[in-house]
């Protein structure tokens, strides 16, 4: 995460930065999904990335001019990717599972506040650590997967993976899908609340 902080006042500075997370395995992947759901899932090749940009204005409460604690609403925009996700599709009169690789991405918006403290150190006080406290953000979110299997699928096929896809319990997240299917495969669109959370420890240099 790399962050840029501009003092406009002694009390107020208007700070934004960017943060990524690249791509690799998705973190606390089987906390989103029921047992059931979970086994229909190859979650062992799947790959995640995330990008957030955040735009907030800090009010500081203390020695001021960027030092001191402060509280900051801020706007934030997150995109996650998400590819290679394998479901395991078992048709009827089939002995053996169908993958269907799922890819796509959600993309979040949201309005939160936050709390902090940053303190200058060094001999010449050019040197910061910035404590983000505890902040919270919500707002909403929409998203597509592309769902694509590995051979042709019948009409039959096709409704049954989309009522297979259509019964994931999604209820944690609380999204509202819609699906759509074809020989090739499926396609889920998402949308819904978008929450997070934000906490951390930061160091920067002050010029």
């Amino acid at each position: 995460n790399l962050s840029y902080e501009r003092s406009l006042t002694s009390w107020l500075s208007i700070a934004v930065s960017y943060g990524k997370i690249p791509e690799g395995e998705i973190p606390f992947s089987k906390q989103f999904l029921e047992e059931d759901d979970a086994a229909e899932f190859g979650l062992d090749k799947v790959q995640f990335s995330n990008t957030q940009l955040t735009i907030e204005p800090r009010f500081y409460l203390g020695k001021g001019y960027g030092r001191g604690f402060y509280f900051a609403p801020y706007y934030r925009q997150t995109t996650i990717q998400i590819d290679n996700l394998i479901y395991n599709m078992t048709f009827e009169n089939d002995d053996f599972a169908t993958p269907v690789t799922l890819s796509g991405k959600m993309n979040g918006n949201g309005f939160g506040l936050m709390l902090g403290s940053q303190w200058f150190i060094g001999k010449k006080n050019n040197w910061i650590i910035d404590w983000w406290i505890a902040g919270a953000h919500y707002g909403n979110s929409d998203g597509y997967f592309d769902g694509i299997s590995d051979r042709v699928l019948t009409l039959d096929e096709q409704t049954q993976l989309k009522e297979a896809l259509e019964g994931i319990d999604l209820s944690v997240a609380n999204f509202e899908t819609t699906i759509t299917t074809n020989a090739r495969g499926a396609k889920m669109s998402l949308t819904g609340p978008w929450i997070g959370l934000r906490s951390g420890l930061s160091f920067g240099y002050r010029f």
